[in-house]
């Protein structure tokens, strides 16, 4: 088995190479077998150390948005959310050409479901559909089967992205969030988007993208048979505004953070890392002077992460 330092380089080169390459090429063989093994591992790990009130991803944040989203869920909420992981859930579906009080007995799907906590809250915001989440991650999704899933309204199966376990035609809804940055072949992922959505059924797909991969997405997008793309909207800004919210000194983060038992520096890196994690270098975010020091000693990596260019929402329609 490999050691944690070992797989965090393998999914850290392996996230390099798929969102910098120029060519746009899908990853095959040993290389995109080696990069899902330690994407695999890695949310296996997170699925094991996460906590409640963790973070799901990046967020966003849209005043009316939230308002919208508080009269539709009542008593949305409460100690354990800030409410900016929800939004990009709640703009999943509510930007597709479907109300949401018309969802009873559609078949929704979401790939890279991870712990499954935003299915869950989706299934509050259109409640009659059936719900199915997947992930790669074995871990993940035995957490959320074991602790979200309700019978066929809301289940929970671990599958491959490029290799959906599903019927032709079986699913009305696809979605897929801050998900398929990850992914060695975004064609075929695409493509098997197509063959599971029923003519008619849409893709609601949300993802931040390096300017490498956002050409590879267009390409991609182009030579898939089946989808008109009927929408492609930058939402770059309302994502920052999320990050910058979460990195501020009061902000619902740093109070859980704080609740969590550990001494101040390490309280602090751990918030450097959760703010790299989680989109801090997209919202110019710069680390504190101890994290320098750190970093320049060697005892905490600098983690810059990617360049990424936009923070998109795209939707298709299945032919």
């Amino acid at each position: 088995m490999s050691s944690t330092p070992d797989v965090m380089a393998a999914f850290t080169s392996g996230l390099a190479d798929i969102n910098l390459d120029e060519s746009g090429a899908p990853r095959k063989g040993e290389k995109a077998a080696g990069m899902k093994s330690a994407s695999s591992t890695i949310y296996d790990m997170a699925a094991t150390l996460s906590g409640k009130g963790d973070l799901w991803n990046w967020g966003m944040y849209d005043a009316d948005l939230a308002e919208e989203m508080r009269a539709r869920v009542p008593g949305f909420g409460g100690p354990w959310t800030d409410g900016f992981s929800e939004q990009l859930y709640f703009l999943a579906l509510r930007d597709l050409p479907i109300g949401l009080d018309d969802y009873a007995g559609r078949e929704v799907l979401e790939v890279g479901c991870g712990m499954g906590e935003g299915l869950n809250f989706l299934s509050r915001v259109a409640p009659g559909a059936r719900m199915t989440g997947l992930d790669l991650s074995p871990k993940a999704v035995a957490r959320a089967t074991a602790t979200l899933s309700r019978g066929d309204a809301l289940r929970y199966v671990h599958g491959d992205a490029e290799d959906l376990p599903f019927e032709d035609g079986s699913v009305d809804v696809l979605v897929n969030i801050e998900s398929s940055h990850t992914y060695p072949d975004l064609g075929k992922f695409l493509r098997e988007a197509a063959r599971v959505l029923r003519p008619g059924g849409y893709l609601s797909h949300i993802d931040v993208y390096t300017r490498q991969r956002t050409a590879t997405m267009r390409q991609a997008a182009e030579e898939t048979e089946g989808l008109d793309w009927i929408a492609d909207n930058d939402i770059s800004d309302r994502v920052r505004a999320a990050v910058r919210r979460r990195m501020a000194p009061n902000s619902h983060f740093r109070a859980m953070l704080g609740k969590q038992r550990m001494n101040p520096l390490m309280r602090q890196v751990v918030a450097h890392s959760q703010i790299l994690m989680f989109g801090g270098m997209f919202a110019g975010y710069q680390p504190p002077s101890t994290i320098k020091v750190l970093s320049k000693l060697g005892v905490v990596p600098w983690m810059s992460g990617l360049p990424m260019e936009s923070y998109r929402h795209q939707i298709a329609v299945r032919r």
